[in-house]
């Protein structure tokens, strides 16, 4: 695309918001508004709102009309996500109305959809772009008033009264004001305290909220206090039934800045703005005259970007990395006062992110694992990082969807919230059980004791939804129990059928599992089968956690080549020792340090790094490459915490090690 031709934008969701935006395209030096979509193209008065614009009818139908390069997302919140990802993968650049989505990790999905599209994707926050913005920057970094040490912002309105039908007060449309206004003061204390470090922004080390939550149960009135990094508290607080000031009001050291309705700088259709500051020696006031249209900004800097090959804002606007700790504040914000959407729980969300039925995909290779009837997938999934059923739904989705089938759950995991999860998500996306393959876990120190096994079940199966898992693990071992216990207690789970696969023990050690195989033979009992210890290029030297067993040093792997026992090894690639996050001369992260740094470690890290330069990929893949292609099964369980890592980690499964490169890896 050539710097002289324009932008041709498209309008999705034709609302008041998208009205004001047109406007700015009209006014812009790169933009021209060529079409709005609309499921109601009969609406009265439509047109008149957008002049000059072809109006289509069906979302869908702009997302294919190859005359739009931009589409502007103006849905109400909960559609923002879907749209976003539906027009990337249209091939169109999009700018999102804020909240870019419901979540912090909503909006990872749509930033790695436009990555891989390479297309522009940007959070509309247009204050960012004028003027008024980079002066008031320039004035905390010159320390105009000092060291700065409280920042109070506020955007709030008063409805009047309730309104049950409109998308303020509107649940499934996630209404409030948190998602609706609260974006706007969090992004203006974090832009605010980075300035002082000269960054772009910072993340608050702490997050308590305070709300109202009305009859629909969304927030009317919220505050919250942020504490950051460098001792700087901010004060935020956000309304839909409370007029508030809208001053934002920096206080230092020596002094304090003022701005009223900062959100509107000075004005929509342009005007002076001010800037009061007041300190001890006298006040005086900055004013910034601005005759362009306040969104005319945030569509030159898309178009800016665009015509530069750029995929994301450059500061002041918000780029990836910003929105998504904006979100994250959003995020804990909204679970410090209890604010959960009924359209973010499994009753409501059944579909995947782009609105689709969650099909099985057939892409991730599968093997067979004696004593599971169904093939497994070469990786599991473990999950037990979400905070919720929403946020973890987007990465399950996107395994089964990639071919996965094994999902690693555990009693104890977040206290039994990630097995109510997975009973949650794979009831409300209809998956067929039989397709899966679940792991259990149960025992864990210090109720690591045979009795308490059947009683754990009990409580996960009704967790998981289902009645039974597939493969199951002693979480730990107990020495001071006789093997014989432990194993009578799981053929009983095996005889009574909640047990329809294998069983072993996940940090046992091979004496404890040998002499559990004996017992079972010589007593008629079914015999373990599995074992989930850790297994990686890298070898544990210290447990991770108390009670942990490596399976990584020769001696392991002599065991499990001869006994062709299936390892479910965790902490598989390194738990970060493969990637920048280690290296000789760092020493910040103190587990890493603590568990992996060996003269023995980095020289097989070093082989890796060099391996990974030759096959055009990364150590960590090496590593995952590494653990799938032992002489013995093994299936890593990995942990990834977005779409995008879960992805990168699945790429892996492409590579194919030669024995030749696994002992020259080994050294």
């Amino acid at each position: 695309m050539t710097s002289e031709q324009p932008i041709r934008w498209g309008i999705i969701g034709p609302g008041t918001i998208a009205r004001t935006f047109a406007q700015g395209v009209a006014h812009s030096a790169t933009g021209w508004l060529a079409a709005i979509a609309t499921r109601n193209p009969d609406k009265r008065g439509l047109g008149e709102g957008f002049p000059g614009a072809r109006i289509v009818e069906g979302y869908d139908t702009l997302l294919g009309d190859p005359e739009i390069d931009a589409v502007y997302i103006a849905t109400p919140h909960p559609g923002h996500a879907e749209w976003a990802i539906k027009a990337v993968r249209a091939g169109k650049h999009v700018l999102v109305e804020k909240p870019m989505a419901l979540s912090a990790f909503e909006a990872q999905s749509i930033f790695h959809e436009a990555a891989k599209a390479r297309v522009f994707a940007g959070e509309a926050y247009m204050y960012r772009f004028h003027p008024q913005t980079g002066r008031l920057v320039k004035l905390v970094r010159e320390g105009t008033i000092g060291d700065v040490r409280i920042i109070r912002s506020s955007f709030g309105f008063d409805m009047g009264h309730y309104r049950a039908e409109h998308r303020l007060f509107a649940n499934d449309l996630a209404g409030g004001g948190i998602l609706d206004v609260g974006g706007y003061p969090v992004s203006m204390v974090r832009m605010l305290a980075g300035a002082v470090e000269q960054k772009p922004f910072l993340e608050p080390l702490s997050v308590s909220g305070a709300a109202r939550l009305g009859p629909s149960g969304v927030d009317e009135w919220a505050s919250a206090v942020l504490k950051f990094p460098n001792d700087i508290v901010a004060e935020v607080s956000c309304s839909i039934m409370a007029e508030q000031d809208n001053v934002l009001r920096i206080i230092g050291s020596k002094g304090r800045i003022e701005v009223k309705d900062f959100w509107f700088a000075s004005g929509t259709e342009g005007g002076v703005g001010r800037i009061e500051i007041i300190r001890g020696d006298g006040q005086r006031t900055i004013e910034v005259e601005e005759k362009r249209h306040l969104y005319s900004f945030e569509v030159d800097a898309v178009g800016e970007a665009i015509r530069s090959g750029r995929t994301e804002f450059t500061f002041p606007g918000m780029n990836a990395e910003d929105t998504l700790a904006n979100l994250r504040v959003l995020d804990r914000w909204r679970a410090s006062v209890g604010l959960e959407y009924a359209i973010e729980t499994a009753a409501r969300r059944t579909v995947n992110i782009a609105g689709a039925p969650v099909v099985a995909g057939k892409s991730l290779p599968k093997r067979r694992i004696a004593g599971v009837a169904k093939p497994v997938s070469t990786v599991s999934l473990g999950f037990e990082f979400f905070p919720s059923f929403a946020s973890a739904s987007l990465t399950l989705d996107a395994f089964y969807e990639a071919g996965g089938n094994v999902f690693d759950t555990a009693f104890v995991y977040r206290a039994g919230k990630t097995e109510s999860i997975f009973g949650d998500w794979h009831t409300s996306r209809r998956v067929n059980r039989e397709d899966i393959v679940l792991i259990g876990k149960g025992a864990h120190s210090p109720l690591c004791y045979p009795d308490v096994i059947a009683r754990q079940l009990d409580q996960s199966l009704e967790r998981l939804k289902t009645d039974y898992v597939d493969i199951y693990f002693m979480h730990r071992d107990n020495p001071e129990i006789p093997v014989g216990e432990f194993v009578d207690a799981m053929d009983d789970e095996v005889r009574r059928g909640r047990i329809r696969g294998i069983f072993g023990g996940s940090n046992w050690t091979r004496e404890r599992m040998d002499e559990a195989i004996v017992y079972a033979e010589k007593n008629g009992k079914t015999a373990p089968a599995a074992l989930s210890n850790n297994f990686s290029l890298a070898e544990m030297l210290d447990p991770i956690w108390p009670g942990c067993v490596a399976a990584s040093d020769d001696r392991w792997k002599d065991w499990l080549k001869k006994r062709q026992i299936p390892n479910f090894a965790w902490s598989s690639q390194g738990r970060g020792f493969f990637t920048d996050r280690a290296g000789r001369g760092k020493h910040d992260d103190e587990e890493i340090v603590r568990v992996w740094y060996s003269d023995r470690n980095f020289r097989r890290r070093d082989r890796a790094i060099e391996l990974a330069k030759k096959r055009g990929c990364s150590p960590i893949h090496i590593a995952l490459a590494y653990v799938i292609a032992q002489p013995f099964p093994v299936i890593p369980l990995i942990g990834p915490r977005t779409v995008a890592e879960l992805e990168d980690s699945l790429s892996a499964t492409e590579i194919t090690l030669s024995p030749e490169e696994l002992n020259w890896l080994e050294g």
